[in-house]
């Protein structure tokens, strides 16, 4: 016998009507999305939960099963033991820095070509906190070595493919100096989801992805990741918990429903962005074309041993021949499939202006000596046919 719904007044029904305390008790082949910002339990769970002798949600900030849902498959992909998500990748970032526990007069090691915003935060925040950042070229190993020796650092952050100049991090030589001298090794591998390249088979401690680029893939949802052993993720975890910047159960979704056609996206998307870097190499408008496919790049080998093989990644970048400002914003208005947008990872070809984006709170000075001259063009390779692509690049690369 079903027990008397209470005589509820009108302004309580339409606050409670079809609210549930107990699941649906069925398998979905989809993972729901739950927005819900707190969970109920009986008070013996929830204190136990709260003390961690017993799993479960208790606060959204805390955890959320759509977002556990994405830090579970992720987990998975990367070969890991556990995942923290974000509300952004710079809040990844952010968090797994400080997850080591950062203090003035530690060491950072950083690529020099980094991608810019991480560029800002190791040299204005952490630097304002007293932490000790240097900035060096990572292909230089004998450099790196010595560095690390020397410098004795706390954390050594490196990109698996950099931000725009594509050059290739040895991971596991890198891994070995890092480990060598008690550092961790932290790898953004935004460039290189897991169905390239897997950075914690090859050493790293933990890899952080903008899960909003090539994870998520479609542009609509914007996202962080972090990933490693449980130990170091639980580190993560407090400070996601502390400071707040955690993911929200909507954007894990739409990031959990792009991972599902990750392989697909990833084998097209670099075949294209092989074939746009050969015809680009032929084109008498540009001067040098950069993709670590090509035999030219002069870190060919190791992409091919760290990458799966025969895919090199989906993105690309070139220089207009003696280009300037005003060329590079001609040619990117001239652009009619293409687009010149502020991201990259989506389904569709978009082309990026790093002086004037992601690196343009770096001077001149400074841009010229990592290598982005005034005619440099980063290319985020999309789904489209090659012939439309390459189509749209010869209209828009004319003299003048």
């Amino acid at each position: 016998m079903k027990s008397e719904r209470p005589l509820w007044r009108f302004p309580t029904i339409a606050a409670r009507a079809g609210w549930h305390r107990k699941q649906l008790d069925v398998v979905m082949t989809t993972a729901p999305i739950v927005p819900s910002v707190t969970y109920l339990h009986p008070m013996h769970d929830l204190d136990a939960i709260f003390g961690g002798d017993q799993e479960g949600f208790v606060y959204s900030r805390y955890g959320n099963p759509t977002v556990a849902a994405l830090e579970e498959a992720v987990t998975q992909l990367e070969g890991g033991e556990a995942a923290v998500g974000f509300a952004t990748g710079m809040a990844a970032v952010h968090a797994a820095l400080l997850s080591i526990g950062l203090k003035s007069r530690d060491v950072v090691v950083c690529s020099q070509d980094v991608y810019g915003a991480t560029y800002s935060l190791l040299g204005t925040l952490f630097a304002r906190l007293g932490v000790k950042v240097i900035f060096i070229d990572m292909a230089d190993l004998d450099n790196v070595n010595a560095t690390i020796t020397r410098e004795r650092p706390k954390v050594i952050w490196i990109e698996t493919i950099s931000n725009p100049l594509l050059r290739i991090a040895d991971i596991p030589a890198i891994a070995d100096a890092a480990h060598g001298a008690d550092a961790v090794l932290m790898v953004d591998s935004t460039f290189t989801p897991p169905y390239l390249c897997r950075p914690l088979e090859h050493g790293a401690d933990l890899v952080i992805h903008s899960a909003t680029k090539y994870l998520g893939g479609h542009g609509d949802a914007m996202g962080g990741l972090v990933i490693g052993s449980r130990t170091r993720c639980d580190e993560v975890r407090t400070i996601a918990k502390l400071a707040g910047g955690t993911l929200g159960p909507f954007d894990a979704w739409l990031i959990l429903r792009g991972l599902k056609t990750l392989t697909l996206r990833m084998r097209q998307q670099c075949e294209n962005a092989l074939a746009l870097a050969q015809w680009l190499s032929t084109h008498p408008q540009v001067g040098k074309v950069i993709y670590p496919g090509l035999t030219n790049h002069p870190h060919h080998t190791l992409a091919k041993a760290l990458l799966r093989d025969g895919l090199f990644g989906a993105m690309a970048a070139f220089e207009l021949k003696n280009g300037t400002r005003e060329q590079v914003m001609q040619f990117m208005d001239r652009l009619q499939l293409c687009l010149p947008a502020t991201t990259l990872g989506d389904i569709y070809t978009e082309v990026l202006y790093p002086p004037m984006s992601s690196h343009h709170w770096l001077s001149p000075e400074e841009r010229q000596k990592i290598g982005i001259g005034d005619g440099f063009v980063r290319i985020s390779v999309g789904i489209e046919a090659i012939e439309d692509i390459t189509a749209d690049f010869s209209q828009a690369l004319v003299s003048g």
